[in-house]
Order: C-alpha cells, then structure tokens, then sequence
C-alpha cells in the first residue's frame, strides 16, 4: 500500500470518526431541547449542566453509585401535585434526569470502558425518612438468592409473591403499603424497580434513558401508586 492510499483510508476514518461525534452531538442538543421543553410544559426549571453531587445526597440508592466518572445532566427539578391516601393531594418536591457512569475492565492492552446511561425519576416520599422498601420483577437470580436462604419478603397472594421480590428493614412497613388494592396495581401494570429509602422514591431506567412521554409515563405511574398509599404512613 503506497503512501497516498495510506493518506486516504487515515483521512475517511478521520471523517468517519468525525460525522459519528457530530451527529452524537445534535442528538444530544435534541434531546435537550426536548426535555428543556418538557420542563417548561411542567413548570419546572430544567439544567443541563454536569451535576456530580447525586452520589453523595442520595447514597442510599445504589444506582447513583456505581462505577466511576458518574454524574447526572439534563436534570428536571420542580413539584407533583399528587393525590395519596384516602385523596388527599399534595405537593411532592421532584427531580428527573439523566445518569451517566462507566465501568471499566482488565488491565493493559486488554482494558476496556463501558459507558452506561439511564434516566431517573425522584419523588419526596410522604413517609418519614426511617422507612425503607424496595419492590422489583422476580428474575432468576433472585429465586436463585431465595433458594440460597436470602429470602425476600412473601405476602399472602402467592400469585404476586412469585412475581415481585420485595425487601424492607421494616416488614410491617412492606405489609401496609403492600396492601391487596396496591398489589393489583402493581400486577397490573409495567411496574419499574422501586426503591424507597430515606423518605424519597426513586424509580429508574435499566440501561437505556427515556423520552420526554416516557418521564411523563413514569410520573402518572407515580401518581397512581402514591393515590393507594395508606393514609396513616402519610407523614405528618
């Protein structure tokens, strides 16, 4: 291969390499604009800036604290008005966005960097902060824990202990919000991972970000599952 065919394949893959990051960049302004606007539909304010502080104001959720180079962007901030127990609306303060960290394996030659992004959706529980339940579809490995002796939490309706894994420090707590109008729901439904810790909720993506329809898909989720809430867990 002569020096001027050299010359050239450098230059394509130049090129190549180059429309690749430009076009990742107009997704990326898309998708800010997007969700710019979705924030102004809602009401609230929305930053697109590098937020580095959510592993440390919510440790508590082990999503926002895995791998490294972690941050959260195109951050939505703002309040729900949501019916809870026995109707009783309220006002929840909230925060969406955009989660990226990366995990990287091997060493050497052989040492790769995985970039992961997903979307997130965090809402003032109305509980106090000392209740903690997380709620998640039964897979494998979790029947896998169960017939190891690392046992979730079972309710009477074998048909929803089969299918969801639950855990709480407090299984009273895990009882009264389970109720069997709320395990319906639940069965009804696409229902996210659900973790409650430290009196917030936090419902997030696995591995992909969502669409402005879907934050408002996951939000009337929220709204439903807040509308079964017990009215004596509600906090005072």
């Amino acid at each position: 291969m002569d020096l001027f065919t050299t010359l050239l394949i450098i230059a394509a893959l130049v090129a190549a390499f180059g429309g690749i990051a430009y076009y990742a960049h107009l997704q990326e302004k898309k998708r800010r604009e997007l969700l710019a606007a979705f924030a102004l539909e809602l009401g609230w304010e929305f930053d697109p800036t590098t937020d580095r502080t959510l592993d440390d104001r919510f440790p508590q959720f082990d999503c926002f604290r895995r791998g490294d180079s972690r941050y959260a962007h195109n951050s939505l901030r703002g309040s729900l008005l949501l019916a809870t127990g026995a109707a009783e609306e309220c006002n929840l303060h909230a925060q969406a966005g955009d989660y990226h960290y990366t995990v990287t394996s091997g060493s050497g030659k052989n040492r790769t960097t995985t970039t992961y992004r997903f979307s997130y959706l965090m809402i003032m529980a109305p509980t106090t902060a000392g209740h903690d339940l997380r709620i998640k579809r039964e897979n494998w490995g979790d029947k896998m824990k169960a017939a190891m002796g690392f046992d979730d939490i079972d309710f009477e309706s074998a048909e929803f202990s089969d299918r969801f894994w639950v855990k709480s420090r407090d299984k009273r707590f895990a009882y009264d919000v389970i109720h069997p109008r709320m395990m319906e729901f639940l069965m009804n439904g696409p229902t996210p991972t659900i973790e409650i810790d430290r009196g917030v909720l936090c419902l997030y993506g696995s591995g992909s970000r969502w669409e402005p329809h879907e934050f408002k898909m996951r939000m009337r989720w929220a709204s439903g599952f807040f509308a079964l809430w017990p009215r004596h867990l509600l906090a005072t």
